[in-house]
């Protein structure tokens, strides 16, 4: 039978609904190529590939013809290779155009029958949740997936912290939520230690394999940066299933950011919360073209959730009857397992702090990581559990955790729901210590990074209870259910499993952050002097304003941008007036300056207690100003945050913002004026004491019958080196002739001081010479003694004296000093007004950078 094209045209309707028609191939057709039973005795005919069953070949007669096919391909090889039969070019290529023709329509074939699976067969999408954490993100893409029934199928497996009953067997609010959980599988170890978390790893892989190979999911959905999450993909990555992770590519600052991007290594397809995690991806050798930018699950519940009606119920609840809204404070800190020593202590601090404040708090127990159990311990040793101010829950169901830290005072503590859920609802938040270093924040949150001291925590404390900040949505808008539903959908199974890296350039991330705008925040700065009054306004970094006409303007970082002088009043009374009369001018100046008042810090001579601002001791220099408190009045008045210190201390803080001691951990400033003082800063902290007198380095005795101090002493360095001992001591050689040289003059109206005794000393006067010799041997023994009790690396001489101080004492150091601390190097600062400066940057310190 002869065979013959087939040349009638398609009907309309398949015409419609191909996106392709092969035709056979063009020219003669063997006879050995026609299958008369099964093709009826022609080719087969023309078929769509766009899944019309109509005009489709159906599999089994097609395989029956490529039988046929290549029998009839082997025998017209025999034939041409016989002996006395020439090549048949044409015959070659009619067999080769068949063959063609075949494999083509095989494989539009094979990928028509796959796009009819995936419209026939839904997803298959395995949700895992570790803990309490994780499952309030996975929980609304969960409900997503469950009310698109037709398209997925929802497998749920539960492992981790969820199925232990010390974190509140979390898994019964999945049951709650009515979905079915396939799987629960006991991977904790006991023990909340580095090695426990390591164990924990490796009892998730040996019992993961038998849950994934049995679920045979197409997708496994995995949640951040827990160690649970680690053996997750890394057992469906080993066993070819594809991982979609969810909020990768974001920074914080512990081992969290080395297990999240190892996860993101070993995921196919990534849904991120911003841009910069978008961009962080991309920078990590991520496909594009794989990566979402969704925003945050939990968002899409946020947004549209917490202004509930019975917000004041749920309250009452779980704080007490008594409780108003945002009269309350929330804390949750976990601990931070590459440093878990330090993470107790900033546990410890932040508990003592919030007895305190004496606030309400509802207390949440720490996850499961390294270091929870001590966590606990450290909550238990102080009875937080039975204290009438604490309320110490293991588990909090999410919605009504909303309402809770939606209208709380405040929240604190390292958990990424205070940097993340809390800017939804501009609930003030305080983050302590360095687990959420890195992560984008919004106004509300204010870092404590350093918070190594009972005072820094309490001071944050009191700046932000009871703010309320503008509704930040950096982590998402509330349709990122949506956008991950689709997502999926358009994932393509076919395509090959292994992953391609990409190498694009690394973008910069631009983003917003306080230091951009600290060339405009400025501080009022007090220096109570015995004698003047003193108020400057300082800014971070200052520029030459045409209308300022003042000669202390200045240029560069931390200078004084105007300074105004009074006199002293003697009273209480009379100076708080003049120097809230002053600052208000200053405040009124800086409108003009572009100065941006942040707040008050004042330096006053004395012992000074700065967690209350109070003044407990003032020197004799200032009368009346004993048990004062400074804080209240100004803050009341200025309706600015107030920060109140030693001269000393200020002076300390100073150098290490503006001077020498930037970016030096440990050293001491030493100010040599009318009196001697100075400040200690250990490990880049400064350091008070117990009762607020460390540092009164001017009295260190450095001899049992030296002259009489000022402090009632004998043998103090401030007898001997201060201003004041000089002035006397010029004060006695001018009464016995014994000052006065050639180049010397002293009017009998004008009063003897040091100047005049240090000018005779330069002049060769050997008296003058002498006190000064003693002077500063006195002062650099008492250096030394500090060398070796806590042995700074910098010694920083401050004051009018100290450029004359400081080869004595260097001289004293190389001789007196033990071989080990010779090498501390000694420098005269040169900062013009260290007592102004410092007490700027208390203010500085505190707000600009929203960092301790």
């Amino acid at each position: 039978m002869q065979g013959r094209r087939h040349s009638s045209p398609l009907p309309q309707t398949a015409n419609q609904c191909a996106r392709a028609v092969l035709s056979p191939p063009p020219g003669p057709v063997l006879p050995e190529l026609l299958c008369v039973k099964h093709a009826g005795g022609r080719c087969p005919p023309l078929f769509c590939f766009n899944g019309c069953q109509r005009h489709r070949i159906e599999r089994e007669q097609l395989e029956r013809c490529s039988c046929l096919i290549q029998k009839a391909a082997e025998k017209k090889t025999a034939h041409t290779m016989m002996p006395g039969h020439a090549r048949n070019p044409h015959s070659v290529q009619v067999r080769n155009t068949h063959e063609l023709y075949y494999l083509r329509t095989q494989k539009a074939q094979q990928k028509m029958e796959r796009s009819e699976k995936r419209l026939t067969e839904r997803l298959r999408v395995c949700v895992a949740t570790c803990n309490r954490a994780d499952y309030s993100k996975l929980a609304p893409i969960m409900f997503g997936i469950k009310s698109q029934a037709e398209i997925f199928d929802l497998e749920v497996v539960v492992l981790g912290s969820h199925l232990i009953d010390d974190y509140g067997n979390t898994f019964r609010m999945i049951e709650q939520d009515e979905f079915d959980i396939g799987s629960k599988l006991h991977t904790i170890v006991r023990g909340e230690d580095e090695a426990a978390m390591v164990e924990s790893v490796g009892l998730a892989l040996v019992k993961l394999p038998d849950v994934l190979q049995r679920l045979a999911p197409d997708i496994l959905l995995v949640h951040g940066d827990r160690f649970d999450a680690l053996a997750l993909a890394t057992a469906a990555a080993l066993m070819n299933i594809r991982i979609l992770h969810l909020e990768g590519g974001e920074v914080s600052g512990t081992i969290d950011d080395s297990i999240r991007h190892a996860i993101s290594k070993l995921a196919h397809y990534h849904a991120v919360c911003t841009r910069s995690a978008e961009r962080h991806l991309i920078s990590m050798c991520e496909d594009h073209s794989r990566i979402l930018l969704a925003g945050c699950p939990s968002y899409d519940k946020l947004l549209s959730a917490h202004q509930r009606d019975d917000y004041t119920d749920i309250i009452k609840s779980w704080l007490g009857d008594d409780v108003k809204e945002q009269d309350y404070i929330v804390a949750l800190q976990h601990p931070v397992t590459t440093d878990i020593k330090n993470s107790i202590k900033i546990y410890e601090l932040m508990l003592d702090a919030l007895i305190s404040f004496n606030k309400r708090t509802l207390v949440l127990f720490p996850n499961i990581d390294a270091g929870s159990k001590e966590m606990v311990r450290v909550m238990r040793r102080k009875g937080i559990e039975q204290h009438p101010n604490f309320r110490a829950v293991k588990h909090v169901p999410f919605d009504q955790f909303i309402q809770l830290v939606a209208h709380a005072g405040c929240m604190i503590g390292n958990s990424s729901c205070g940097v993340r859920e809390a800017g939804a609802f501009g609930t003030p938040v305080i983050n302590l210590g360095t687990r959420q270093t890195g992560r984008e924040t919004g106004e509300n949150v204010l870092h404590v990074r350093d918070a190594d001291t009972h005072n820094k925590i309490y001071h944050a404390l009191e700046l932000q209870f009871g703010k309320r900040y503008p509704c930040s949505k950096i982590y998402g808008d509330g349709n990122a259910v949506q956008r991950i539903l689709k997502f999926m959908q358009s994932i393509d199974l076919s395509e090959p499993l292994q992953k391609k890296f990409c190498f694009p350039p690394v973008k910069e991330c631009i983003s917003q952050d306080i230091d951009h705008i600290l060339e405009t925040q400025s501080a009022l700065a007090v220096d109570l002097g015995g004698t003047n009054l003193r108020v400057a306004i300082v800014s971070m970094k200052v520029y030459n304003f045409h209308k300022v006409h003042t000669s202390s303007q200045s240029d560069g970082e931390g200078k004084v941008v105007k300074k105004y002088i009074q006199l002293n009043p003697k009273t209480f009374e009379e100076r708080i007036e003049l120097i809230l009369t002053m600052c208000k001018q200053a405040m009124a100046d800086a409108v003009h300056l572009n100065c941006r008042i942040l707040g008050v810090g004042v330096s006053t001579g004395g012992r000074v207690n700065p967690q209350d601002g109070i003044v407990l001791h003032s020197t004799k220099l200032i009368n009346e100003w004993s048990s004062v408190d400074i804080r209240t009045p100004l803050s009341s008045a200025l309706h600015l945050p107030v920060w109140v210190d030693n001269d000393g201390n200020c002076a300390a803080l100073a150098e290490r913002k503006f001077g020498h001691g930037k970016g030096v951990e440990n050293f001491v400033t030493i100010i040599t004026g009318t009196g001697i003082g100075g400040g200690i800063i250990q490990h880049n902290e400064l350091i008070h004491g117990n009762t607020f007198c460390a540092a009164e380095l001017g009295h260190i005795v450095v001899s049992l019958e030296g002259p009489e101090c000022m402090c009632g002493s004998h043998g103090c360095i401030e007898a001997y080196s201060s201003g004041l001992a000089l002035q006397r001591e010029a004060k006695r050689l001018h009464d016995e002739d014994l000052l006065l040289v050639e180049g010397i003059t002293v009017n009998n109206k004008e009063q003897v001081n040091a100047i005049h005794l240090i000018n005779a000393a330069h002049l060769g006067n050997s008296k003058a010479e002498s006190v000064l010799h003693t002077a500063g041997t006195a002062l650099g023994l008492g250096i030394v003694n500090i060398l070796h009790m806590i042995n700074p690396s910098l010694v920083i001489l401050s004051g009018v004296l100290a450029a004359h101080y400081e080869n004595p004492v260097r001289q004293v150091i190389s001789q007196r000093a033990l071989l080990s601390a010779q090498g501390t190097k000694v420098m005269v600062s040169e900062l013009e007004d260290p007592a102004l400066l410092g007490a700027a940057s208390m203010v500085l310190d505190y707000t600009t950078r929203r960092t301790y």
